[in-house]
């Protein structure tokens, strides 16, 4: 399902109005948020998609890290997952789905929460992740809608893992590459959600398959500001240009080009580049809008978290349209 399909379906079903239900579909938001009392609000979300990569234990540690991110991404802490199966012991033999749920379940435990069952589903093609439950404090909740003008974006972790996977299913990208990409991947958001609630930010999403500036347009629009990013800023594997070079590009990136590119406009930025831009991301890292002033102090707090390749990739403009420049 490309982007713009689900709104346009739900457009016409009726939401149910709650008090305590500070974000649902209606915001576009990560993650639900539901206020269980004025110190804690649930957070819910869930997400699974066929295999990335040819390690079934990296699948599923990838997986769970994806799932876990929209928790990070609204400020809030993992504390319980469902592990969502499909698939079947004729696509995949049962010592494999015991790696990929192994997987999955030192990934969640990793991140301080745990599995506690699932549902599985039989299936020709193979598909996991995890509904995910963590919790916040509903007056702390960072939502993709406060970015203010003024703020500067930070990215968290490198673009071209789209391109990268890609190279991975038709068996041309370098071992040492596969390895690299499979890192960034298993690596959780828990560290930068931290850092960022301690700094305090203004507005967050995660870069998954709307890529980097999908995700991007997203928080814009929430925010009713315009954005401008610095394209020579944006930090990129350099691997991902020898896929696009060689063709082996993802479907998602042309249907993330072709839904966005109306809100996008290149100043003196070659077709290579934006391409990576639009670049469907499994397990990215976050964008965060921060007030300018904390921007250094986010950044090198980041860092020292090991978030080492986090990097202020752009600006909040004014408010507008959720228009966006790429320089």
């Amino acid at each position: 399902m490309g982007p713009g399909d689900l709104s346009e379906i739900i457009k016409g079903i009726a939401m149910v109005k709650v008090p305590r239900l500070l974000a649902a579909t209606a915001t576009l938001d990560d993650a639900a948020v539901y206020r269980m009392s004025p110190r804690t609000a649930l957070l819910a979300t869930v997400d699974f998609f066929t295999p990335v990569v040819d390690s079934p234990r990296s699948f599923g540690r990838i997986a769970a890290a994806n799932s876990l991110s929209d928790i990070y991404a609204m400020g809030g802490k993992p504390f319980l997952a469902l592990n969502v199966f499909c698939g079947s012991t004729e696509a995949l033999p049962a010592r494999d789905l015991r790696e990929i749920l192994k997987g999955g379940e030192e990934k969640t435990r990793e991140a301080g929460a745990v599995v506690a069952g699932g549902h599985s589903v039989e299936d020709k093609e193979i598909k996991f992740g995890l509904c995910a439950l963590g919790t916040v404090d509903p007056r702390k909740v960072v939502f993709n809608s406060g970015a203010r003008p003024g703020d500067s974006l930070v990215l968290t972790k490198p673009l071209g893992i789209g391109l990268m996977t890609t190279g991975i299913k038709s068996g041309v990208l370098p071992k040492r590459s596969v390895s690299k990409v499979t890192r960034v991947m298993e690596e959780l958001n828990a560290g930068a959600s931290r850092v960022m609630m301690q700094v305090g930010v203004n507005a967050c999403t995660d870069v998954t398959g709307f890529g980097f500036l999908g995700h991007l347009r997203e928080l814009a629009a929430a925010g009713g500001v315009d954005i401008e990013v610095e394209a020579g800023s944006v930090p990129v594997m350099g691997e991902a240009y020898d896929m696009l070079e060689a063709g082996f590009i993802p479907g998602g990136l042309w249907t993330n080009r072709h839904h966005f590119a109306p809100w996008v406009t290149a100043v003196d930025v070659g077709a290579e580049t934006l391409n990576v831009l639009y670049d469907p991301q499994t397990s990215g890292g976050l964008i965060i809008s921060v007030a300018a002033a904390k921007a250094d102090k986010l950044l090198g707090r980041l860092k020292r978290a090991g978030v080492g390749q986090a990097s202020i990739v752009g600006k909040v403009l004014a408010k507008g349209k959720g228009s966006i420049i790429v320089r």
